[in-house]
């Protein structure tokens, strides 16, 4: 659905906005209950037509509803986006340190996806593709964060940003940390979201 709400509504124009800002969307519109179109667009960084495309396509899908007092989730949206938030965390800001290659960071977790990771080059690349510096790839292994196909010790020296990260995202056995990086917190976050997002899709495609 998601990927749906990205895609262009045939004979139209692709949209200018992709799955991660899609999610985003919907984070700010169940923060705030309601929010109207140019709240929207500025917590977004988006053009208003760009948001009104957006909100025709999320209506084809019947994500949302509008009233007088903006724009809401429906039932619909609010058990699509709570499905969401059960299996991507929202990301969270952490410094800069050696597994970083950007000014802002910033870390999600997918829950149980770890089979889908192999060598963390291919989220590098996809989030290079939405935008972002790039990406830093940690699979939840027997209490401890590892880098794919790595023995070394990825956080030697840099313990504290090991701890940052289980104690505010709780990782468990098979979950993944995403660290997306970027030249601000929008396209850090963008990355590690897109990231997040194929993840689950190769999941479910298994």
């Amino acid at each position: 659905m998601i990927e749906r709400i990205a895609d262009k509504i045939a004979p139209g124009r692709t949209p200018s906005f992709n799955e991660a800002q899609v999610v985003k969307a919907l984070e700010i519109i169940s923060t705030h209950g309601t929010v109207g179109r140019i709240r929207l667009s500025k917590e977004l960084e988006l053009g208003e037509g760009t948001i009104r495309t957006f909100l025709r396509h999320a209506s084809k899908e019947e994500i949302i509803k509008s009233s007088r007092h903006g724009i809401g989730l429906s039932e619909h949206g609010k058990k699509l986006f709570s499905d969401l938030r059960s299996k991507i965390s929202k990301g969270i800001e952490i410094p800069n340190s050696p597994l970083t290659v950007g000014p802002f960071n910033v870390a999600v977790l997918v829950k149980n996806v770890a089979r889908e990771v192999k060598t963390g080059v291919e989220q590098r690349d996809t989030a290079l593709k939405a935008g972002a510096s790039g990406a830093t790839t940690l699979v939840f292994s027997q209490n401890k964060l590892v880098m794919p196909t790595s023995k070394e010790d990825a956080f030697k020296g840099i313990s504290f940003v090991h701890d940052v990260l289980v104690s505010e995202l709780d990782p468990e056995e098979n979950d993944v940390i995403i660290i997306g990086c970027g030249e601000n917190r929008r396209l850090a976050e963008q990355g590690a979201v897109v990231v997040a997002l194929k993840l689950l899709n190769q999941q479910g495609i298994r």
